[in-house]
C-alpha cells in the first residue's frame, strides 16, 4: 500500500520533490490566518456593537481596547505567514542530502503544523471582543480590563508558539538524520 501511494517519489528528483512539498506546505500554512481572522472580526463586532449602545462614553476606550486586542490576535497568523514565506524563498532543507521524502514531508509537515494557529487566534479575538464590550459598558476599568485581556492572549497564544517551534524545527533542524 505504502509503495502504491508513494512509490511514484523515487522517481522524482529530491530536490523538485522537496519544493513541491514546501509549496503545498506554505499553503497549509496560511490556513492558520483563519483564526486571527475570526477573532479579529469578533473583536471589531463587539467594539462596533459597544458604539451602538454608548456612542459617548464607550466608543473610544472600547475602539483602543479592541485594536490592542486584534493586534495580539494577528501573532498566530504573522508565525503562520513567516513559515509560509521561509518555505517558498529560504527553505533550508533544498540545500540538504538524504531521502527526499522525509525532507519534503518535513517541509508538508511544518506548514500543517501552523494550522494550530487557528486556535489563538480565534480565542484572542474572542478575549479582546469581551473586553472592548466590558469596557464600553465601563469605561472606567479600561486599564484593569486591558492588563486581564493581555495576560489571557498571552496565554492563548503558547498553542500558536508550540506550532511554530514545530514547524521551525521540521525546517532546520536534522531530526530525521541519525535514521538514514
Amino acid at each position: 500500500m505504502v509503495e502504491f501511494l508513494f512509490g511514484w517519489m523515487q522517481n522524482v528528483d529530491p530536490k523538485a520533490l522537496i519544493l513541491a512539498f514546501s509549496a503545498i506546505g506554505a499553503g497549509f500554512a496560511m490556513i492558520g490566518g483563519i483564526g486571527p481572522g475570526i477573532g479579529q472580526g469578533f473583536a471589531a463586532g463587539k467594539a462596533a456593537e459597544v458604539a451602538g449602545k454608548n456612542p459617548e462614553e464607550g466608543s473610544k476606550p472600547a475602539m483602543l481596547v479592541m485594536l490592542l486586542g486584534a493586534a495580539v490576535a494577528e501573532t498566530s497568523g504573522i508565525f503562520s505567514l513567516v513559515i509560509a514565506i521561509i518555505m517558498l524563498f529560504a527553505n533550508p532543507l533544498v540545500t540538504k542530502t538524504g531521502a527526499g521524502i522525509i525532507l519534503a514531508c518535513s517541509a508538508l509537515g511544518a506548514g500543517i503544523a501552523m494550522i494550530a494557529g487557528i486556535g489563538p487566534g480565534v480565542g484572542q479575538g474572542y478575549a479582546a471582543g469581551k473586553a472592548a464590550e466590558t469596557v464600553g459598558k465601563r469605561p472606567k476599568l479600561q486599564s484593569a480590563v486591558i492588563r486581564t485581556m493581555l495576560l489571557g492572549q498571552a496565554v492563548a497564544q503558547t498553542t500558536g508558539i508550540y506550532a511554530l517551534i514545530i514547524a521551525l524545527l521540521l525546517l532546520f533542524v536534522d531530526v530525521f538524520g541519525r535514521y538514514l
